[in-house]
């Protein structure tokens, strides 16, 4: 699967992410707090000149709608909060508060005109630009290399930015392994779209688990080199905690089930099941314990804080219609692409009808997924190459 083709659905109508991704608006509300304490605590205000330097932020797979702008609203009122703090300080003349340049990155496919639209319209306090990557359209920074064309590659010059964030992003992989699209391989995940769903070969796990580490060090090579010494980092991600099996999980739930829908229309001849075959969605779930031990095991990183974020959302039933939405807006335009726009509607419609029969939006059994806040700090001396 191509990963320029992973993207939200656009636009601001009733299946639009910008409008069902509540889940993700209360992890950005939550993070709010430890986030203004964390940047007053660890941010050195001379790490730029403000009389002639802009506070570069990026927001790396920045997506759609509010909930962007929530979150680097929170870091600029953040970083202008620590520079007023020491404005009265007579040792350090530079201390005002500086402008701010915002860059939104994420793949060229995203929506950024409806993004814009609703940052512009509220007015922001700082300098905007969209930086969508594939094959050079409006990338400043251009390199001439197609395969560094996400944020698992190289999208600034070297210590450019101040700070980075990313919020709900690396639960996407850059692509998926090869060996689960190989028939002869053992990973070969016949008939079913992800690794967490039932029957899946403990192979076909170990294939999205490498891929997962292969990102993660890419990732955080390329905002080693991107940051400033002591520039700082936030993300959010998805996990499944420590211990828990990923067939045991909630999505593993929802994925066998979008999977055996996805069988009962190719039993129809809806679609081939070839092409069912060679499907499998590009998410990977990390536990707390893994996504911990490769930042330190990467080793330009100090962790400032890693912990549990609450999701009060996660602890009450939501109606089938709601989680079906939710599922639908990050996972339809993968879908289409690979078979076709036509299946859309009957796939979601079946989906509805069989998770209203499972218990997994009611049983607290299923609630083994948690949110983590995650906050580095670049380090100012670092061996990686390229530092």
């Amino acid at each position: 699967m191509d990963n320029q083709k992973i993207h939200m659905n656009g636009g601001d109508g009733p299946n639009s992410y910008a409008n069902n991704s509540e889940y993700q608006k209360q992890l950005v509300g939550y993070s709010k707090i430890v986030m203004a304490e964390l940047i007053e605590q660890e941010l050195d205000v001379g790490i730029i000149n403000p009389d002639c330097s802009p506070f570069c932020v990026a927001d790396f797979g920045c997506s759609v709608g509010g909930n962007t702008y929530l979150a680097v609203q929170n870091i600029i009122e953040a970083v202008e909060t620590k520079y007023k703090s020491n404005e009265q300080d007579q040792e350090n003349p530079q201390l005002q508060v500086p402008e701010f340049l915002v860059f939104f990155n994420d793949l060229v496919q995203n929506d950024f005109n409806t993004l814009f639209n609703y940052i512009h319209g509220n007015e922001p306090n700082y300098f905007t630009t969209g930086i969508p990557v594939y094959f050079g359209l409006f990338f400043p920074f251009e390199r001439g290399s197609i395969g560094n064309s996400s944020f698992y590659g190289r999208v600034f010059p070297k210590a450019f930015l101040h700070f980075a964030h990313s919020s709900m992003s690396l639960l996407y992989l850059s692509r998926i392994p090869e060996e689960v699209l190989d028939r002869k391989s053992a990973a070969w995940n016949k008939g079913r779209i992800h690794y967490s769903c039932s029957g899946a070969a403990k192979e076909v796990e170990a294939a999205y688990s490498n891929q997962f580490r292969k990102d993660i060090q890419a990732f955080l090579d390329a905002r080693a080199q991107e940051l400033v010494p002591g520039g700082l980092m936030a993300i959010i991600t998805l996990t499944i905690l420590d211990g828990v099996l990923p067939s045991d999980s909630p999505m593993a739930i929802n994925f066998t089930i979008l999977g055996s829908c996805l069988q009962d229309m190719a039993n129809m001849g809806i679609m081939s099941e070839e092409k069912l075959d060679l499907f499998n969605l590009p998410y990977y779930y990390t536990s707390p314990m893994e996504l911990e031990t490769l930042i330190k095991t990467h080793g330009c990183f100090d962790i400032v804080r890693f912990e549990k974020l609450p999701t009060p959302l996660r602890q009450v039933v939501i109606d089938v219609q709601t989680a079906v939405l939710s599922v639908r807006v990050v996972t339809e335009q993968l879908f289409q692409q690979h078979f076709g726009k036509d299946i859309t509607e009957e796939l979601f419609q079946l989906y509805a009808e069989k998770l209203d029969s499972h218990p997994v939006l009611k049983d607290d059994k299923y609630r083994t997924d948690a949110s983590y806040f995650v906050f580095l700090k670049r380090k100012t001396k670092i061996s990686k190459p390229g530092s």
